[in-house]
Order: structure tokens, then sequence, then C-alpha cells
């Protein structure tokens, strides 16, 4: 699980691809990055269901995304 807080100090829990995909796409703030390129990526790209790996790949490019940005972030490893 990765819990991220914005810029307001809302915080958000963060459990699968598919959340992982609506926060990097509906909720990122403004700006882009290599690294937020390279995590929407690998969130959209991950096949629903597609397993432990895919799930793992997309959290940790969402993290170095969000330490990049200045988004406050952590995480738990299940």
């Amino acid at each position: 699980m990765v819990t991220i807080t914005d810029q307001l100090g809302e915080t958000k829990n963060i459990r699968s691809v598919i959340e992982a995909e609506i926060w990097l796409v509906a909720h990122w703030p403004m700006g882009n990055s290599d690294r937020l390129t390279a995590a929407k990526r690998a969130c959209l790209d991950a096949p629903a269901g597609g397993g432990h790996l895919y799930e793992l790949s997309c959290m940790e490019a969402l993290i170095e995304a969000a330490k990049e940005t200045g988004i406050y972030v952590t995480h738990t490893r299940l």
C-alpha cells in the first residue's frame, strides 16, 4: 500500500494498480517528468490481475515520481 499526502494535507491510500492509475491521471499536480511518465506507463501497461510483479513495479514507479515532485509518500510492503 502506498499512502500519498497531497498539497492540502489530505491522504490517499493506494492499494492497487487501478487506484494508482486513477491518481496519476486525475489527481497528479501539474507538471511532467521522466519519472511521472514512467509511473504512468508502468501502471497503465499492467494487465488487470497481472500479478504481484506488475503491481510492485507500478507502486515503485509511483513512489519515485511522488518523491521527485515533492509529494509526501509512505509505503507498506505486502
